[in-house]
């Protein structure tokens, strides 16, 4: 089983900056591949980062340049660096890991305002 707990959210002005964290707890291991996806009201939920091991990472087009996901293997957790944020970027945020299957994590709320 497998535990993932987000936190960091908040609400930020547009052009601000905010560091969502996931904290794993279970059977993980570094390997696992990890990220973000989010979910805006009345929209799908996107995929916004992923990153397997350091340095081998992916993000959506939309936050290329603007955000960095990196991840700690020693505390199990991924981090989501999001700058010039964006009132587009509002969403609940969630974190996932995949480990024979997908878990999820509860979610956290970013909101940028104008």
């Amino acid at each position: 089983q497998v535990q993932l707990v987000e936190s960091g959210g908040g609400l930020v002005q547009a052009g601000g900056s905010l560091r969502l964290s996931c904290a794993a707890s279970g059977r993980i291991f570094s390997i696992n591949p990890m990220g973000w996806y989010r979910q805006a009201p009345g929209k799908q939920r996107e995929l916004v980062a992923g990153i397997r091991s350091i340095g081998n990472t992916n993000y959506a087009d939309s936050v290329k340049g603007r955000f960095t996901i990196s991840r700690d293997n020693a505390r199990s957790t991924v981090y989501l660096q999001m700058n010039s944020l964006k009132p587009e970027d509002t969403a609940v945020y969630f974190c996932y890991l995949d480990n024979l299957r997908r878990y999820w994590g509860q979610g956290t709320q970013v909101t940028v305002s104008s």
